[in-house]
This record gives structure tokens, sequence and C-alpha cells, in this order.
């Protein structure tokens, strides 16, 4: 009998826990770059952004924009990790991750906040349990 083994390899990148990966458990609704969605736009599972979206974009799972996507309007969404540009509120239930290249100009409100080099954001931005009582103003 022959036997084959599959070497997994393990990752050591440190950062790799805020990368661009989505709940393997669920759906995910793609945004592909070139397409521009105008209006409101809801999702009940995971969002790939990597285009553009000119309206509010609220997602009860976690969203994931490219370094191209931009959303023109107010986001709400239980995780995220932004690569793109938003221009509006935005409001995270849980950890907001804005990576290099990430442009937010407006409120920011989330539970916690990590911020890497060459991110940026404009705007108040009120973190921890002060979220929650300011998410009921």
């Amino acid at each position: 009998m022959l036997g084959i083994s599959k070497k997994t390899k393990s990752n050591t990148n440190p950062s790799a826990h805020h990368d661009n990966r989505l709940s393997g458990d669920s759906n995910v609704c793609v945004i592909a770059e070139g397409t521009k969605i105008e209006g409101n736009f809801k999702s009940l599972e995971d969002v790939r952004l990597d285009g553009i979206i000119i309206g509010d974009l609220i997602c009860d799972k976690k969203i994931v924009m490219g370094p191209n996507s931009r959303i023109e309007g107010n986001v709400s969404c239980s995780e995220s990790v932004i690569r793109g540009k938003i221009e509006g509120q935005l409001t995270v239930k849980g950890t907001l991750h804005l990576l290099e290249n990430a442009y937010v100009n407006g409120k920011i409100k989330a539970k916690k906040l990590i911020v890497e080099e060459g991110a940026a954001y404009n705007g108040e931005c009120i973190i921890g349990e002060m979220m929650t009582l300011a998410a009921t103003n």
C-alpha cells in the first residue's frame, strides 16, 4: 500500500489575523473591481469589496475591502478589514482593522481599532465601551 502524506505550511506571518480571509462557514458576497453599485446595499453574509459603492452598506458579518475599493456612504458591520477608502460614518460592532493605504473620512465607532502604518483617518473616533453608548445616541 502506498502512503501519501501532505505537509501543511503554518502561517508564521504575525499580521495574518487581519488578512483577506472571511468566515469559512458562510457565503461571501463579492463585489469585483470594475463594479459600481449606486444605492444602499445590505448583506446578511460576509462582503468582499473590490469595487465601488455609492450609498450605505449594512453587513451583518464581516467586510473586507481591497486596496482599490471605495464606499461613499455610511457603513455598518460586525467586523471589518479596510484597505480602501470610505467617505462616511463607519460603525463596527467588533474589531476594525485599518491596513496600509486605508483611508476613512468620517466618524468611526468601533469596539476595537487596529491601525497599521500607512493607514489614515479624519474625523471623530469613538473606540471601546464608549462606542456602545454612542451607538444608542
